[in-house]
């Protein structure tokens, strides 16, 4: 939250003019959308990807070999100056190590035998991150007291790099820059270098990023910044090429011209960065809005001033919101499925369906593999950056699984299936839990030394027409010429290639295509006279044969980091998929249950009731984990993330421990981060060593915020324990963040919440005892997406096992039959003991016939 906005052209000017470094990229549009309040535009959400196969993964001892090797991946968003830069067909391939085009020179005549590298301080980390920049020429310093004392002593300035293991453009900068040695050498010189992984330490990465955001209004990975020893901001970017052009300057003249400026005149350099560190600490106490911000009626018109906003920027052709570069961005998915079931406008509803169908038959779909890449870089979602993130797959899975309960269209369960098998064969740890991410970046052959973006994934013609005829067998008494004409025409595939130049700046995919579904199965099946069933079964069995020759191509790097906060999000994913009541069902929810008893085994801390972070897988396939000497302790994600998870998963299962563990942990979470003053969680815990800032986040992005899945969990339990408490907190938690605008755009989750909070939950009472035939009616309403569902079992044997004992003495058997009370919008509708008659009544109040 931010609330001192007209400062921003004074602190830009003061930075352009003083330094020159990087111009303005900066619009109106992206500081004006939110009232006195820090825009998150630009910076749409930090988020990465996940997988694995037969190679070692980057972590532990494993990780050692591979950080020697550069590893590249998709950035959340590029800056515009990298965008430019690439458009303009800079840096057409990554230059080789130390050579004079990195540094700016005039390029080597011949490659030089090199001496081998030496390790730095990096090398003992367990970040896959830190790993891959472990023998970089650059003294790199990870996070902590040796670097900051350092500093301190020889009164240097710290530059500080922080990204992650699959960001593209991190790749593309370290080898540009940090593995030249005459950039390191100026680094070395004038610097203290600290390197930080954002989704290890996102406590570091958020404070710095809203101070980037602050004083160019966007922001990108690599985030590159310039702090005192103090680690108090002075001078933010993102991306800096290794020779000016295009109106960047080159990151050796910002090194050398920022180190000049820290000897001659540092006190107008100090006093920029100041004012924006003041005003940034002052914004995270600004008091909640007290005089009933959402007091009666309120709630109803933010609702309906969220849906104008994403109906303006609706993409009524390709889906989605806005233009290029989406992302899938799952909360406003979430909203507007939920802005349905309060409002039934079918527009509602049609944005976030059509939308969800554009990516399920985009590029940004892995028709292979399964699963989804972060975004796509055309509008019509066909080419794409193609790291996965595990936070992605979660929601994906959720939302899909989501979607197929409101409108049974079955592509919606294959594509949440499709990720379920993804996450289990590719970022599965042996023991339950999933890992972070997988690179966008690969080699194309083994033999190749320099990795490329889509390697992995994208294909040429002649490639599928050979592999067809290869397999021709595996067609039956279709021929593979005709197999091939059929697939080619399903997926949009093209002889010279598919991928559109303009969004390939790099060439790196000329002559290959994406696979990308245009029209439908019903046009395919229609164009070829082929029966449904059987297509279905063609592309099975045409997609296998590619993903066992895509097997054998080199993997991409897997991140192998295990962290809590997005595990959670898969929780919920598995559940809301379990939910769906397919054949997989059992093998759904025992995947749940692993999850959950590795989360709580690996990533809690029971004598103290605390959550970790993360952990670090060390190879593929083995059971080992890694973990930090010094253990980093969970953030506010960490906790709201897997809170939520838990309850999703006592929704599916009413398994008791799963709810009772929820609620410890939430009881920890206050402790650890709520602001008993104005309201809201801060992100990191109090006293927290070397932490600036502690921030409140007040934005859904590719993720959800802490704040905003928190406002749903403490309503959800403060009805499942019937404790004022925790709806009162929630809704001092809304307040706080009421000033927002626009409110339901900015924060849609935090807006679902807020119906939530207003309009009460729906209330199923299944009373009868723990029989098949119980089970059969508990079934029958997890099967309807209900989004503000609350459900419990009063089992007239055992009263005592309910969270809630009024509700355990409310509700009675009649004629003593198994009975389901449903109440909706503050209303018990009559009991009924019929499963007919349970469906035909949530069919009414919940279900969509859509013509």
């Amino acid at each position: 939250m931010f609330r001192v906005r007209p400062l921003f052209p004074w602190i830009r000017s003061t930075l352009q003019t003083t330094l020159k470094l990087q111009p303005d990229t900066s619009t109106s549009e992206s500081v004006v959308r939110r009232n006195l309040r820090l825009p998150h535009i630009g910076c749409r959400s930090r988020t990465v990807s996940n997988r694995k196969y037969g190679r070692m993964a980057t972590g532990g001892e494993a990780a050692k070999e591979e950080s020697k090797e550069a590893a590249k991946d998709a950035s959340e968003k590029p800056s515009k100056e990298a965008s430019k830069e690439a458009s303009k067909g800079a840096s057409k391939e990554p230059f080789e190590e130390g050579s004079n085009e990195a540094a700016g020179g005039a390029p080597k005549e011949a490659a030089k035998e090199e001496p081998p590298k030496q390790p730095n301080r990096l090398a003992s980390s367990k970040s896959p991150y830190l790993l891959q920049h472990a023998y970089n020429p650059v003294d790199w310093y990870p996070w902590g007291e040796e670097a900051f004392e350092k500093a301190r002593t020889e009164n240097k300035l710290i530059f500080l790099s922080v990204g992650y293991s699959t960001c593209h453009w991190c790749h593309v900068m370290e080898h540009e820059s940090f593995e030249c040695p005459e950039t390191a050498a100026i680094m070395n010189e004038h610097y203290v270098n600290i390197k930080v992984d954002r989704e290890e330490r996102p406590d570091i990465d958020k404070v710095y990023m809203q101070f980037l955001l602050m004083s160019k209004g966007s922001g990108g990975w690599p985030m590159s910044l310039w702090l005192t020893p103090e680690l108090a901001p002075l001078v933010a970017g993102t991306y800096f090429p290794p020779k000016s052009s295009f109106g960047m300057p080159s990151f050796a003249t910002v090194l050398k011209a920022i180190a000049r400026k820290w000897t001659v005149d540092k006190e107008s350099l100090v006093k920029a960065g100041n004012v924006l560190l003041t005003a940034l600490k002052d914004n995270q106490d600004a008091e909640a809005v007290e005089e009933a911000a959402f007091g009666p009626g309120s709630a109803i018109e933010k609702l309906r001033e969220a849906i104008n906003v994403h109906k303006q920027r609706y993409d009524q052709i390709h889906g989605g919101f806005g233009s290029e570069p989406k992302f899938p961005e799952v909360p406003r998915l979430n909203f507007l499925f939920h802005g349905y079931s309060v409002t039934k406008d079918k527009d509602v509803l049609d944005m976030a369906i059509q939308t969800l169908k554009h990516i399920g038959k985009g590029g940004i779909n892995d028709h292979i593999f399964g699963g989804f890449a972060r975004y796509a870089t055309t509008q019509d979602w066909h080419n794409v950056h193609f790291e996965k993130m595990l936070y992605d797959q979660g929601q994906l899975m959720a939302v899909f699984a989501n979607a197929f309960k409101m409108t049974r269209d079955k592509a919606f369960f294959c594509y949440a299936h499709k990720i379920y098998d993804y996450l289990i064969n590719d970022l599965r740890h042996p023991l339950g839990g999933f890992y972070a991410g997988e690179d966008a970046d690969s080699l194309i052959t083994h033999e190749d030394k320099v990795k490329v973006e889509g390697a992995f994934y994208a294909w040429t013609w002649d490639e599928i027409e050979a592999a067809f005829k290869d397999q021709s067998e595996r067609f039956g008494d279709m021929t593979a010429e005709r197999a091939f004409e059929i697939y080619t025409f399903h997926y949009g595939l093209k002889p010279p290639g598919n991928v559109p130049p303009r969004s390939d700046p790099h060439g790196h995919l000329t002559g290959k295509n994406i696979l990308i579904v245009r029209g439908s199965a019903e046009e395919t099946c229609s164009k070829f006279d082929l029966d449904a069933e059987f297509f279905e079964s063609f592309l099975a069995v045409a997609n296998d044969i590619l993903h066992i020759l895509r097997n054998k191509r080199p993997r991409p790097h897997l991140d192998t980091k295990i962290i809590c906060a997005w595990n959670g999000l898969v929780l919920s994913g598995l559940c809301e998929l379990g939910n769906c009541y397919t054949a997989n069902r059992d093998q759904y929810m025992q995947t749940a249950k692993e999850l959950l008893d590795f989360l709580r085994k690996e990533m809690y801390k029971p004598e103290e009731k605390l959550l970790l972070r993360s952990c670090y897988g060390v190879a593929v396939g083995d059971e080992t984990l890694d973990k930090n000497e010094s253990e980093i302790d969970g953030f506010l994600d960490d906790y709201a993330f897997l809170i939520k998870g838990l309850l999703d998963y006592y929704k599916a299962t009413l398994d008791i421990e799963a709810l009772h563990w929820a609620k410890a942990l939430q009881d920890t979470q206050d402790k650890l981060f709520w602001d008993e003053r104005n309201g809201a969680y801060f992100f990191s815990q109090e006293g927290a060593p070397n932490v600036i800032v502690r921030l409140k986040e007040d934005h859904d992005g590719a993720e959800p915020c802490g704040n905003s899945v928190s406002a749903r969990n403490l309503v959800l339990l403060g009805h499942y324990y019937e404790e004022d408490a925790y709806i009162q907190k929630a809704g001092k938690l809304l307040n706080f963040f009421a000033d927002v605008r626009p409110f339901g755009h900015a924060l849609p989750e935090m807006m679902s919440a807020l119906m939530m909070h207003r309009n009460g939950l729906d209330l199923v009472a299944v009373v009868g005892p723990d029989t098949p035939h119980t089970h059969y009616f508990m079934e029958i309403c997890r099967r309807f997406y209900i989004p503000s569902m609350i459900m419990v079992h009063v089992d007239p044997a055992k009263p005592e096992e309910g969270s809630n004992q009024r509700l355990q003495t409310k509700f009675k058997m009649i004629n003593g039959k198994t009975t389901v009370y449903v109440c909706h919008e503050r209303q018990c509708r009559m009991p009924v003991t019929c499963p007919t008659m349970l469906e035909n009544n949530l069919m009414a109040f919940f279900f969509s016939k859509r013509d």
